[in-house]
């Protein structure tokens, strides 16, 4: 039956043609855009993991610029111990110098004393944005640093990780070398001279393990940053294997819709022309 008011072949083209329409404009959005998961009407559940490990790889980021910072504050920290340990070092040198019978005593003092201000110069320089993990106010308000290294997440909820790292009162101890200094500028025994090498020695070794303590917090923090880096690229991929559209395939698709598209019009076309056969009918 034919019909002047009913045409179910231009419905049908039409209704193609709307079909290709919205493929090919989806199709142009994600080739724009690069993704094929852009809001959650694409694909909810990969919506929802994708935006998840996003903020992970995110907060993984954000951690790891706080650890340059806590890193170059315990390297600088380090180098002041390191400095110290070479006075110090200097230090038991001297002192031993001092044992031998007919050296000037007060001599020896007066290089003692010097050694230990090159030390607490040292420490009170060794600061970076206003923290100082080796001088006696920094120590004693942090007694250990406590570092964030990670975030992670478990049946949904957020936690943080954390490294702890003890610290060392260097200016304590530079104020044991200035007393041993002393002792030895008014020791009168070749007993007292020894004495005060020992508790030399005895403070040598404490500055040698503060700065055996920072070289492996510096390292350890090291290795975190590497593998937080590690970490953040495994996110960002598995986010991208998700969400990111396959610029091939797409471009493959674009140029069939295409087709399809001029193909739905002509069709449509010639489904409009039909009712116009009706007026043969009444020739």
């Amino acid at each position: 039956m034919s019909s002047i008011l009913t045409n179910n072949s231009a419905m049908n083209a039409l209704s193609t043609l709307r079909n290709i329409n919205n493929n090919l404009s989806q199709t142009q959005d994600r080739i724009s855009t690069g993704l094929k998961v852009d809001s959650a009407k694409d694909n909810a559940s990969y919506f929802s993991i994708s935006t998840t490990m996003s903020a992970e790889s995110g907060m993984n980021k954000a951690v790891n610029e706080g650890l340059t910072l806590a890193k170059n504050s315990i390297s600088t920290a380090r180098l002041g111990a390191e400095t110290v340990k070479d006075l110090a070092q200097q230090f038991m040198e001297r002192a031993a110098f001092a044992q031998e019978t007919g050296v000037d005593q007060a001599e020896v003092q007066k290089e003692l004393v010097a050694l230990t201000d090159q030390m607490l110069t040292a420490i009170s320089q060794s600061s970076f944005n206003g923290e100082n993990l080796i001088s006696t106010a920094g120590v004693t308000a942090q007694a250990t640093k406590d570092v964030t290294t990670g975030v992670s997440r478990a049946g949904g909820t957020i936690s943080t990780t954390t490294q702890s790292f003890t610290n060392t009162d260097l200016e304590a101890v530079a104020g044991n070398f200035a007393t041993i200094a002393g002792n030895i500028g008014g020791a009168t025994t070749q007993a007292a001279l020894e004495a005060e090498l020992v508790a030399a020695e005895a403070e040598l070794q404490t500055v040698i393990g503060a700065a055996t303590n920072l070289g492996v917090a510096e390292k350890a923090i090291e290795t975190q940053q590497n593998f937080l880096n590690e970490l953040s690229d495994r996110l960002d991929a598995g986010v991208g294997s998700m969400v990111d559209a396959n610029m091939e395939e797409e471009a493959a698709r674009l140029q069939a819709l295409q087709v399809q598209q001029q193909l739905a019009t002509q069709s449509l076309s010639m489904a409009n022309q039909a009712p116009q056969n009706i007026l043969s009918l009444f020739r």
